[in-house]
């Protein structure tokens, strides 16, 4: 057989391989899936952990003849592997992975053409509004904004020129709940994408693909990474063509990320499970403590059985996660700022997910970029504080809560 039809069959050898153990990761538990999604000993050691394959380029044999990478910027053995393991445990076909979130996100706006109409959710992260008005509105598409928690506003705001549903579910930083198998019927009659910012559930609480989503994004800085050392973004989709439009924009705009932040988020799926175990156990503990302290007037998080789309979030979840935002009862900035800076186990801080338990104070931090009258309306007040409950002893967690509360 010639050199390059050796060379293209052992990729494509390797290529059913790979689908072939997704297939068989599909039917394995949740915490058999995370261990050893996209995890194969290294072939020429048996390292049991993928290599960080730190190189730019790869030696062909002859033009065009090599083992299915040529230039790191399109592809790298540690980045395939985590791509490969992003798609498993999300119950996709497909992963990407990208420098940032945010880079995912801009690699699903470049899907569409001047013209195109995108509808979002009024409440989401202030990056995603800064990228959608500052970057994207100035080449012609056009962004509407609503309150997606009612699926029949999608339904609403739906015109022939919506070619993408962007949503976050729950949402940040408010909790709120969206349907996602209701508004992808809606986007499948419309002809648009649905995409969901799943980084706020993880793919241990909730799997839109499984509920009709056409694309999945995550900040994999966050939970996927859970160690608050690494930035890095992930999409995954099950349609071929869509995968390859977005692998040529990743390819083409190159917003790829490192072997390194790979390793590292790879490391970090291994012990998903067991992280969201924690998380949403010493979530509910300290909601529940929020809401029962006299000092604090209302706390959004999706666990609460008085919560607006509660039967939706149990349906769709298997569980409620440790992010959550409250307002002190005097919702003034100045009290804000007084807990914001007293807290001791709570470090005040951008960011999310990790094991550490982290506060934040979403109008002057991560939802900034967004105008003021915008979050007021959307019921953003500036005394509003987000946490991200970390895994440490809940116990300690309530105890640092109570000094800074006062």
């Amino acid at each position: 057989m010639p050199a390059l039809l050796q060379g293209m069959s052992k990729f494509a050898t390797n290529n059913l391989k790979t689908m072939s153990q997704k297939e068989t990761a599909r039917k394995q538990q949740l915490a058999t899936k995370f261990i050893h999604a996209g995890a194969e000993p290294d072939p020429s050691t048996g390292a049991i952990m993928t290599p960080i394959y730190q190189t730019s380029t790869y030696v062909q044999s002859a033009p065009g003849v090599n083992q299915g990478f040529e230039y790191a910027r399109s592809q790298n053995p540690t980045r395939k592997a985590l791509e490969t393991a992003l798609a498993v445990i999300e119950n996709g076909r497909f992963g990407l992975a990208f420098s940032s979130g945010v880079a995912a996100t801009d690699a699903v706006i470049k899907l569409l053409s001047p013209g195109d109409e995108v509808i979002a959710a009024s409440d989401m992260y202030g990056g995603t509004y800064r990228l959608f008005t500052k970057v994207f509105e100035k080449f012609g598409i056009k962004f509407k904004y609503i309150d997606t928690s009612n699926a029949e506003n999608v339904r609403s705001a739906v015109t022939v020129n919506t070619k993408l549903i962007w949503i976050e579910t729950p949402t940040n930083p408010l909790m709120n709940i969206t349907d996602i198998a209701a508004v992808a019927a809606i986007s499948r009659e419309a002809g648009a994408w649905l995409c969901v910012d799943n980084t706020f559930a993880s793919p241990y609480l909730q799997n839109p693909l499984d509920l009709g989503a056409d694309i999945v994004m995550h900040s994999s800085t966050k939970y996927l990474g859970g160690h608050s050392d690494v930035i890095q973004g992930a999409l995954v989709m099950n349609d071929e063509k869509l995968k390859d439009q977005l692998y040529f924009i990743q390819k083409s705009c190159g917003a790829v990320p490192g072997p390194m932040d790979c390793f590292l988020v790879m490391r970090g799926i291994k012990t998903l499970h067991v992280r969201m175990k924690q998380h949403c156990e010493n979530g509910e503990i300290i909601a529940h403590y929020l809401r029962n302290h006299p000092k604090v007037e209302r706390v959004y998080w999706c666990g609460f059985t008085d919560h607006h789309n509660y039967d939706i979030a149990k349906a769709q979840m298997r569980g409620f996660g440790g992010m959550m935002s409250f307002t002190l009862k005097d919702d003034s900035i100045e009290a804000a700022n007084k807990v914001l800076s007293s807290t001791q186990l709570f470090s005040l801080a951008e960011s999310l997910g990790g094991v550490e338990s982290l506060i934040n104070h979403p109008a002057s931090m991560t939802h900034a970029s967004i105008p003021r009258e915008e979050r007021l309306k959307n019921g953003l007040t500036d005394g509003l504080i987000r946490l991200s409950v970390g895994i440490e002893d809940a116990n300690d967690l309530i105890e640092d809560l109570k000094q800074a509360i006062g």
